[in-house]
């Protein structure tokens, strides 16, 4: 699992491996931020956990970043890598040494609000219903075929950080549930569309 934050998407998924609800088990934890939570959580679980210089850009890994994680999942012997608030893009080599075995969420229902502050999006436009997106993860941004999705109402009195709390809930019940898919190989991609050949 690779976050930037507080770890709470990684808390419900190594919640529901550790009861059994996810057959599968985290191998390894990053994080591209030393004091990130999602480390410290891990830690507390007696996970495997570790910070990875992403190096010189902002907002995505630079070469000798990219190698250093690549080096490090391949080590740890990853069959899939689940994203829980990663808040940097993936490109060309890393995507092509896991291709077809990342996958991410996303707090809106894709393909409507792509991009940062999905739920801002959300309540700006208008919608009565948003929700969230577990994706695999490609050269676009937030536009992999999608795995699984669930819907949260918005309500007249919503402000942004209330309804970021109740998409934040629908995606610790949603995310687990697309792992464990993934996990008993109840996932088909052909093309753009992901077949399932068991409940999310």
């Amino acid at each position: 699992m690779l976050g930037s934050g507080k770890g709470s998407n990684f808390v419900a998924i190594a919640q529901a491996c550790a009861d059994g609800r996810v057959p599968a088990q985290i191998a390894l934890v990053v994080s591209d931020v030393p004091e990130a939570g999602i480390l410290e959580r891990a830690r507390a679980r007696h996970l495997a956990a570790a910070y990875l210089s992403p190096g010189k850009f902002r907002t995505k890994l630079d070469e000798e970043g990219e190698l250093s994680y690549i080096a490090k999942l391949r080590e740890a012997e990853v069959d899939l890598i689940v994203l829980a608030g990663f808040m940097r893009v993936l490109k060309g080599e890393f995507l092509r040494a896991f291709e077809g075995r990342i996958i991410n969420i996303h707090p809106s229902l894709l393909p409507a609000f792509p991009g940062l502050e999905a739920w801002k999006q959300a309540l700006n436009h208008g919608v009565k219903v948003t929700g969230c997106t577990v994706h695999f993860v490609d050269a676009s941004v937030d536009g992999g075929p999608i795995i699984g999705q669930q819907a949260v109402p918005v309500l007249d009195d919503d402000t942004p950080e209330t309804l970021q709390q109740r998409i934040q809930a629908a995606e610790h019940e949603l995310y687990p549930r697309c792992v464990a898919a993934l996990a008993r190989a109840q996932v088909r991609v052909q093309g753009r569309r992901v077949m399932l050949t068991g409940p999310v």
